[in-house]
């Protein structure tokens, strides 16, 4: 039998060494710690017999304090065995979108403007002439591709956001995005429970059961509906109507006491949020007072914001133009309005919803792990 591995043990004559299917014994010459070897022998029933080729050895001790090795190989092996899930869950979104007729699309990382939200923050690119900043979300791009006339796409894409670090952020993360026309947040919403419970039978062999912080969680649809005034009403025994405007006070109880809460024992749809938050969602059709946008939440955890989309290029330019004086009375850099965005809008975009799911906060919660840097091959902080 002939393969390659590493070497993790060594003694008078003997080796273990590592591959891809686990650890052999090795009777040879005793090759150094850490070495990459080629082994040629016979299996004996035991152990194999043969040589130990070096191919390539450490300079220094092995394993490196801090170094790559343990990094993915400590607690059994518990970041490859994470990749291995998050290659199985790219894969299980790919045939889900696939299977509904979605075009698979790419957009650029490096635009004219990243988008004009209070409470994002971009990655400037330097020397870039005209200025560009890396993407918080791909949204004005893909909106383009609606203009252009394709009627249901999706991407997975890097995005960057700066001072987002903790168990639920990196700076730079995997988003999945994705639109279709002649549809509001209901429908999106559908479409979100069912990708989930899709990618869980995916990586949990056949269960819509998750991992939970308290007990499992069942990801089958249906999810629950609840409105924000609901859920302020619920779980922090205040009005809506007596919070705002006071946007500050509401976000401080929207996230001390109404998240945690949220989607512990079954995923929860947090719907018609106040007009004021509307962003780029249109507002409500039945109630003014309210758009028609949504966020996902799973063990008290946010995992996506969907809207159904705002069309109107009057009313869009209108709220960034509001967006752009905030962010400049906040001491913010006031990016441009990204006028090939409004264009498209002016050139027209049928009714559409979308939805943006943040993919490692989805695979953390899938595959149970503690943080979304577990699941990531080379997270921030081993930069």
């Amino acid at each position: 039998m002939r393969f390659g591995g590493r070497v993790l043990l060594t003694a008078e004559g003997r080796a273990r060494v590592q591959d891809v299917t686990g650890t052999l014994d090795v009777s040879c010459p005793a090759p150094p710690m850490g070495a990459w070897v080629l082994v040629d022998g016979e299996w004996n029933g035991v152990e194999v017999v043969g040589t130990c080729e070096v191919l390539t050895a450490p300079h220094g001790p092995f394993p490196r304090p801090g170094g790559d090795w343990p990094s993915f190989q400590d607690h059994g092996g518990r970041r490859l065995e994470l990749l291995r899930q998050r290659a199985l869950g790219r894969r299980a979104v790919r045939d889900f979108f696939d299977q509904r007729a979605f075009l698979e699309v790419e957009t650029p990382a490096a635009v004219p403007s990243p988008g004009l939200d209070l409470h994002l923050d971009a990655f400037p690119v330097a020397g870039a002439n005209p200025p560009r900043w890396l993407i918080t979300s791909p949204e004005y791009q893909m909106k383009r591709i609606l203009a252009g006339g394709a009627q249901r796409i999706y991407q997975l894409c890097k995005c960057w956001r700066r001072e987002e670090l903790g168990a639920h952020h990196e700076p730079e993360f995997t988003m999945l995005e994705w639109y279709r026309t002649y549809a509001g947040s209901e429908e999106v919403m559908r479409d979100t429970e069912q990708l989930v419970a899709h990618v869980a039978r995916a990586l949990r062999d056949g269960s819509t059961i998750i991992p939970g912080k308290d007990a499992p969680i069942d990801v089958a649809p249906p999810w629950q509906r609840l409105t924000v005034a609901e859920a302020f009403r619920v779980f922090a025994d205040v009005e809506v109507k007596d919070v705002l405007p006071d946007e500050e006070r509401f976000f401080r109880i929207l996230v001390d006491a109404v998240e945690p809460q949220l989607g512990r024992v079954r995923p929860v749809f947090l719907t018609h949020w106040p007009a004021t938050m509307a962003s780029l969602a249109r507002l409500h059709p039945d109630d003014p007072s309210v758009c028609d946008r949504f966020e996902g939440y799973l063990g008290g955890i946010e995992l996506c914001n969907g809207f159904g989309e705002l069309v109107d290029p009057v009313e869009q330019r209108r709220r960034l133009e509001r967006d752009q004086r905030d962010r400049e009375a906040a001491g913010k850099i006031a990016y441009p309005i990204d006028e090939r965005f409004i264009g498209a809008l002016e050139e027209g975009i049928p009714p559409s919803g979308g939805n943006a799911l943040g993919f490692d906060r989805l695979m953390m919660l899938v595959t149970g792990a503690e943080t979304i840097a577990d699941g990531m091959a080379i997270p921030s902080a081993r930069l």
